[in-house]
């Protein structure tokens, strides 16, 4: 379900006309995330640290108002739920586009996901997910720990979709930290609410 936005009454109609007429308006935060409290308890419970923070982060992103948000012919539509569209990779070390639906529950999205991860793994080709425009594109490169990252992009193709992509765990004392890239488009929100996502993503991760 969605449903149109007021603009008029949207306190960012004048940045969205003016972002909206950028050849590339996304913009891209990279952060550390502390999961040394997720790491360890996606251990103990015997699951996979990837479903873990994957979860995490959708629903950060579902508590964060405007990356709910798309543009659908020139006008911002909120969608009531918001669900993934993460790269999965394959035995020959390509990778295949997957689409999990978010469930509050970890169990039941946990469920679902391996269901998702099994057939993508053992399908070829690289057909995108057919999950319409409620998804976050997520990609994880678990080799580096970078501090910077872009995406390849289509200018012709009209994306409003966030982008958020996970990085290489690495040890820093007693800690555990995984790099983190969000990209966003500028006409849909700002920094504040980048930095809004971000931060309850960490608040999860500890809780």
């Amino acid at each position: 379900m969605k449903q149109l936005l007021d603009m008029n009454s949207w306190s960012r109609k004048d940045h969205f006309a003016f972002f909206s007429r950028f050849e590339e308006p996304f913009f891209g935060i990279c952060v550390d995330i502390d999961c040394t409290i997720a790491y360890r308890r996606a251990r103990n419970m015997n699951t996979s640290f990837f479903l873990y923070y994957l979860h995490k982060s959708l629903t950060a992103a579902n508590q964060t108002t405007p990356f709910r948000y798309r543009i659908i012919d020139g006008e911002v539509w909120e969608y009531d739920k918001i669900n993934a569209s993460p790269t999965i990779g394959r035995p020959d070390n390509t990778f295949g586009f997957s689409y999990m639906d978010y469930y509050e529950d970890y169990k039941e999205f946990e469920t679902a996901a391996r269901r998702e991860i099994d057939r993508v793994r053992n399908t070829p080709g690289l057909d995108p997910a057919t999950s319409g425009e409620n998804v976050i594109h997520f990609s994880s490169l678990p080799w580096v720990s970078f501090t910077g990252l872009s995406h390849a992009r289509c200018y012709s193709f009209n994306d409003s979709c966030p982008k958020i992509s996970f990085g290489k765990i690495k040890e820093q004392g007693c800690r555990m930290i995984m790099p983190l890239s969000v990209h966003v488009h500028h006409a849909l929100m700002d920094g504040f609410h980048a930095a809004q996502f971000i931060n309850t993503f960490q608040e999860l991760m500890d809780n």
